[in-house]
């Protein structure tokens, strides 16, 4: 993989529709991206995909979509106003914006806004104060620690006391909203609650396309269980959660499970491992698997004052639930499934005498299109049985409708936006009321009548 790939893609996606610089026509704002149309259908398929695995299809697990704006309170118990920190530097000459840590490449990064170190600290800012600036060799300032919450007022009068913030995890509205949760759904101890939501963080240098911006989405589980199965929990989610991405359509070769150095863990953390992807920009996380005791359940109740502990009827216990929490991010895994299943192929697949093709070998159910109708003719009659047919697969999935320019083209663009099967309404079909199926990664094609069609997709993707 390369940089050359990455631009590759970010130019795909523009192209069709998939992603767009938000803003554009105003110069764009620092990394932040708009879903197009196509986009849009791609990341509701990731989300639904993740939801199908981790709520609907278990009985452990419950949803919830908790508010983005939270009483204060909530990040001064987080540890968030505190300690939610980058060091920060610039470039006294040309005005660029470093994370100090990023510099320096022998110091653990901290991704998870756990305070560090006084020694830490004074390391990383004798390290930082020896080096010149990377891109034009000038003096850096002296590192200053940034918070990377994006605060806001509420109410119509900007004081302190109105003062809250963009929430920066989802985790948190689930955590004070454990006890609601756990009593009108009666779950019992270990149970999960599940949640995909945007959060906000200011972060110093994004960049890397989406793979880190400051406004994005999580797909998020707290599971809570008692202390002394945490361990066998953690392993589970490990596994649980890898799978996910293999099931998907990654190849294995590019995800890796990378556990945390100690000197990487969150001063709260018993444990933590990163589902890593092989990006064009090297090995990158993609999702976090972290278990983080009793450490959220405490601290609110010891800053709310209310009893967030769990009572266990079966053994007369009462107890603080310690906390697995895979993580990860919407924008992230997206960005994984289109590199993993982008491919440039040199001279074509033969049709048309292409130098070369893009085909985005997305797995089936996270497709934007299921399908695509492709009448062979313009001509009304011909045309009109094409639009019936579109519009009866429409009701079951998502499908596109292209009659613009020659067949071998429209294949094309619908191989460019991972459409698994293109179905090619001909003159024939005027006769024998059936059409023809072109598959897009083995290109062989069936005759199928078309009132069976809508079937023979769903079962193609309840295989799949």
């Amino acid at each position: 993989m390369s940089y050359n790939k990455m631009e590759n893609i970010v130019n795909l996606c523009k192209r069709r529709g998939i992603i767009f610089p938000s803003s554009e026509i105003y110069g764009g704002i620092g990394s932040t991206w708009d879903y197009g149309p196509v986009g849009v259908l791609l990341k509701n398929n990731v989300k639904a995909a993740w939801w199908k695995a981790v709520v609907q299809e278990r009985d452990d697990m419950v949803g919830l979509d908790a508010a983005i704006l939270m009483a204060p309170q909530v990040w001064e118990a987080s540890g968030h106003v505190s300690s939610f920190n980058d060091p920060m530097v610039d470039c006294k000459k040309c005005k660029h914006r470093f994370r100090a840590d990023h510099l320096v490449e022998s110091m653990a990064k901290d991704e998870d806004g756990a305070a560090r170190t006084t020694e830490e600290l004074k390391s990383l800012e004798l390290a930082v104060a020896a080096m010149a600036c990377p891109d034009c060799g000038g003096e850096l300032t002296p590192m200053k620690q940034f918070n990377l919450m994006f605060k806001t007022h509420m109410g119509p009068v900007e004081e302190s006391a109105a003062v809250t913030y963009f929430r920066p995890e989802t985790a948190q509205g689930i955590f004070v909203n454990f006890k609601n949760v756990q009593m009108a759904t009666r779950k019992k101890v270990p149970f999960g609650i599940a949640q995909i939501g945007k959060s906000f963080r200011n972060e110093i240098t994004p960049g890397n396309f989406i793979f880190r911006t400051r406004e994005f989405e999580q797909m998020e589980i707290e599971f809570f269980t008692r202390p002394e199965e945490a361990q066998q929990w953690h392993e589970y989610w490990l596994n649980e959660r890898f799978n996910w991405y293999v099931n998907l359509g990654i190849k294995k070769e590019n995800l890796r499970l990378r556990p945390h150095d100690c000197d990487e863990l969150a001063h709260y953390a018993k444990g933590c491992s990163d589902v890593e992807y092989l990006f064009p920009i090297g090995w990158s996380e993609l999702e976090g698997i972290a278990n983080r005791a009793d450490y959220d359940l405490n601290q609110h109740i010891k800053f709310s004052g209310k009893d967030l502990s769990y009572f266990d009827e079966a053994t007369n216990e009462r107890f603080v639930p310690w906390v697995i929490e895979p993580s990860g991010g919407v924008d992230r895994g997206l960005l994984a499934f289109l590199c993993d299943a982008y491919e440039e192929i040199e001279g074509g697949r033969g049709e048309a005498g292409a130098e070369s093709e893009v085909v985005l070998r997305l797995h089936p159910r996270l497709a934007p299109y299921k399908a695509a109708v492709l009448p062979l003719s313009k001509k009304e009659h011909l045309a009109s049985v094409a639009q019936d047919l579109y519009k009866d697969l429409r009701k079951g999935f998502s499908v596109d409708y292209d009659e613009a320019r020659s067949i071998g083209r429209r294949y094309r663009r619908q191989d460019e936006v991972g459409t698994p099967w293109c179905i090619t309404v001909d003159f024939d079909s005027l006769e024998d009321q059936a059409a023809t199926i072109r598959d897009r990664d083995t290109m062989e094609q069936v005759r199928i009548p078309m009132a069976n069609i809508k079937r023979w997709i769903q079962d193609k993707l309840d295989a799949s």
